[in-house]
C-alpha cells in the first residue's frame, strides 16, 4: 500500500501535496511593470512634449506610478527636459533623463 505513492504521484490527475511549502507568500512583491525612456511622453498623454519643448526652463512632471508603471528603463532617446517620478530607475534611464536636462 505505501509503495503506491511513488507510482501515483508522478501521473496526471494526481491530487495531493507536491513540491515545497513557501511560508508567508506575498504575491505582489515581484509586480513591477516597466516602461522605457522613449515611451514615457506617449504614455503621459498629449501636451507634455510641447510643454517640455517650450517650457522656458520649467520641465513638466510625469508621475509614472499614477500611469501604472513602477520602473523606468533606459532604452531609447529623449531630447526634452522632464521631471519623472517612479519607484525604480535603471542607471541608464537616470543618465538619459539627467542628460536631457
Amino acid at each position: 500500500h505505501h509503495h503506491r505513492i511513488m507510482r501515483d504521484k508522478y501521473h496526471p490527475g494526481y491530487f495531493g501535496k507536491v513540491g515545497m511549502r513557501h511560508f508567508r507568500v506575498v504575491k505582489n512583491r515581484k509586480f513591477c511593470p516597466t516602461i522605457n525612456v522613449d515611451k514615457i511622453i506617449g504614455a503621459a498623454g498629449e501636451g507634455y512634449y510641447e510643454a517640455a519643448k517650450n517650457g522656458d526652463g520649467k520641465a513638466p512632471i510625469i508621475d509614472l506610478v499614477s500611469l501604472g508603471y513602477f520602473k523606468l528603463l533606459g532604452n531609447g532617446q529623449i531630447d526634452v527636459p522632464l521631471i519623472v517620478k517612479a519607484k525604480y530607475f535603471s542607471k541608464l534611464a537616470e543618465k538619459r533623463i539627467v542628460a536631457a536636462g
